[in-house]
């Protein structure tokens, strides 16, 4: 597998540098050289493959001869070890859901896998490997369980304080061991701005060995578009051909994932990115400006985000091309006041109890279904996160309903670690280099 630098496209590199340099140091974002089609063959017998062997069939496509196939074999099934299923809950709609593994959000997929490939990549007596990663609630939690003790590697998570719920943070600082956090006062924004701040950095690169486990990693967004695939399959064994998926969007690596899907082969007829009040990508679609803006606080605060680092991913994918984009993506954004009623009506109408995220994912199905009345396709959206994680935002009539599963609670007697910080890069960049 070669991939290139969005900044400069003759700048090729294999896989397992990709994955360690995980930034370009002409800050662009790496892109496969060559995005292959899976067989025809493949897709039209989907519905007998597990998760696991999907994932298989799509990482060998994509990876190729980076690592021999019973490794990738056995990395795979070590790290997508649950399930992703299908829940129907009307003819025309089924939610995803992608919150069963540790951290119980959809970054587990991306966050295992990541950690799985570079352990495999690091050898014996290697220098000591520094994963930095931002966060604005869930990607924190994924990454510390999945690096959590593995050899030769520290992670560094920086997070905005005050602005992820109790139990993402439970999820940040109870960990430990080669698991090191900052409260940043500021935003999401911040904290990836002081990120990428770290790799471009000529002093600090000399002194560590810097990688991140943001979705700026092609080893995160690959497994991402695993759970993809494995919904058409579920939608298979249904009898169903025709799909339309909505994503609640924040940083656009999980939509960037479905469109690289939707090119090697996955028939998706439409593509919907749902987001909160930070929408920058739903603007652009309406507008043809690319205008970023600082993030605002909102209840799905996951998608808090309003510079979308995967954005130049997704523009990359359709060379430039706006008006061809937006014949595959729709955006929509709503208000905290419509994502809470729409927790109620789903509970209402369906007794299904979403995280906001997901609200705000299924609002964007009704809208879409609402201008596209004629269309018989099941609309699927994803269901990122467990809605245990975020008890703030929820009625409380339907918070006290919630399951709170047995790692939530026993994490709550746990010591918390973190240490305070302002946006600074050159006190962040102390930190590090003090170490």
């Amino acid at each position: 597998m070669k991939l290139y630098s969005t900044n400069n496209p003759e700048q090729l590199v294999d896989f397992k540098t990709a994955v360690f340099n995980s930034m370009p140091l002409d800050k662009g974002l790496y892109m496969p050289a060559e995005i292959p089609r899976l067989s025809q063959a493949f897709l039209d017998n989907i519905g007998q493959y597990s998760l696991p062997e999907i994932a298989f069939e799509v990482a060998s496509a994509l990876i190729g001869d980076a690592m021999p196939a019973e490794d990738l074999k056995a990395i795979i099934d070590d790290a997508i070890s649950f399930e992703a299923p299908l829940k129907p809950l009307d003819k025309h709609t089924q939610v995803l859901e992608l919150f069963h593994g540790p951290s119980l959000a959809f970054k587990d997929f991306g966050a295992r896998f990541m950690s799985r490939v570079m352990s495999y990549f690091l050898r014996e007596g290697e220098q000591l490997l520094d994963v930095l990663v931002a966060t604005s609630g869930d990607t924190g939690g994924a990454v510390a369980l999945g690096f959590l003790g593995v050899p030769n590697t520290r992670v560094t998570i920086l997070f905005p304080k005050g602005k992820v719920s109790e139990i993402q943070e439970l999820q940040l600082c109870t960990n430990g061991q080669n698991i090191q956090v900052l409260e940043i006062a500021g935003t999401f924004d911040d904290c990836q701005q002081l990120v990428k701040e770290a790799f471009a950095d000529a002093e600090l690169n000399a002194r560590h060995r810097l990688t991140s486990a943001n979705s700026i990693n092609i080893a995160r967004l690959i497994p991402q578009t695993f759970y993809y695939f494995n919904a058409y399959s579920q939608l298979r064994r249904q009898g169903i051909e025709k799909m339309v998926v909505a994503v609640p969007s924040g940083n656009f690596g999980n939509i960037a994932a479905g469109l690289l899907a939707q090119r090697m082969g996955l028939p998706v007829e439409q593509f919907i990115a749902a987001t909160n009040a930070n929408d920058t990508v739903p603007r652009f679609l309406e507008t043809g400006v690319y205008e970023t803006r600082p993030s605002v606080q909102t209840y799905s605060n996951a998608m808090d985000v309003g510079a979308p680092s995967n954005w130049v991913r997704i523009m990359e994918l359709f060379k430039g091309d706006a008006e061809a984009l937006k014949q595959v993506l729709k955006g929509y954004r709503f208000t905290d006041d419509e994502t809470i009623d729409a927790i109620r009506r789903l509970h209402e109408l369906h007794g299904y109890i979403a995280c906001p995220h997901t609200a705000v994912a299924w609002l964007a199905t009704k809208a879409y279904k609402a201008e596209n009345s004629d269309s018989d396709a099941v609309c699927v959206f994803l269901s990122t996160a467990h809605p245990c994680k975020f008890p703030d935002a929820l009625p409380e009539d339907i918070a006290s309903k919630v399951v709170v599963p047995e790692e939530v609670k026993v994490m709550k007697d746990k010591p918390r670690q973190s240490t305070a910080m302002p946006v600074s890069f050159p006190q962040f960049k102390a930190y590090l280099m003090a170490r």
